[in-house]
């Protein structure tokens, strides 16, 4: 029978429901291809996330290795020695200084100062490597009277990092017993 005629077509429903389950069909289909999609974005999220921490830590620990400054020094030589009649030593010398760093530093300068003691660097600035030792030429008013404590003198250091920073950094230089005091003491005692 036909439809046209005011007759029922029993087939007219299994046909909706034909169409309803495609529909389903289509939009499930469409589901399963989106959450590998949406897995993959995911993963790959995760994975530049990651990196771009990673690169962060990276850049941080290189910022703070490159404006690390450690150094050592020490009194390494000393040219002669004289003394004026107020018992004051002027002489030259060198201090070595070492870098104990990570990375690369020019020392621009050097000064230090207590009773009786006055240090200050005269040369030229000196680019240490990781490790390595330089020497720095400095000029030294020494008292005879009070100069030579036990107590090691605070040197002030000049330092530019890699960076392009400058820092200033202290460290303590012992004087007695140095080569420097073992010149100066020589025109000290001859005043006595």
């Amino acid at each position: 029978m036909s439809a046209e005629h005011g007759d029922i077509d029993l087939d007219e429903h299994n046909r909706e429901l034909t169409g309803s389950r495609s529909i389903t069909h289509n939009r499930l289909a469409a589901r399963q291809k989106m959450v590998p999609r949406l897995v993959a974005a995911f993963v790959a999220g995760v994975v530049l996330g990651g990196i771009g921490v990673n690169e962060l830590r990276d850049s941080r620990e290189q910022r703070e290795r490159t404006a690390s400054v450690s150094l050592v020094a020490v009194p390494e030589s000393a040219g002669s020695a004289g003394s004026d009649s107020q018992g004051i030593v002027q002489l030259e010398g060198q201090l070595a200084v070492i870098n104990a760093g990570p990375a690369p530093i020019t020392v621009r300068g050097a000064t230090a100062q207590r009773p009786g003691v006055l240090i200050s660097a005269t040369g030229q600035s000196r680019l240490l490597r990781p490790g390595g030792t330089g020497q720095i030429d400095v000029k030294l008013r020494i008292e005879c009277a009070t100069a030579f404590g036990i107590e090691p003198l605070s040197m002030r250091f000049s330092v530019e990092t890699d960076d392009k920073q400058v820092r200033e950094v202290n460290y303590p230089v012992a004087l007695a017993g140095s080569i420097w005091h073992q010149v100066a003491m020589q025109p000290c005692e001859r005043r006595r």
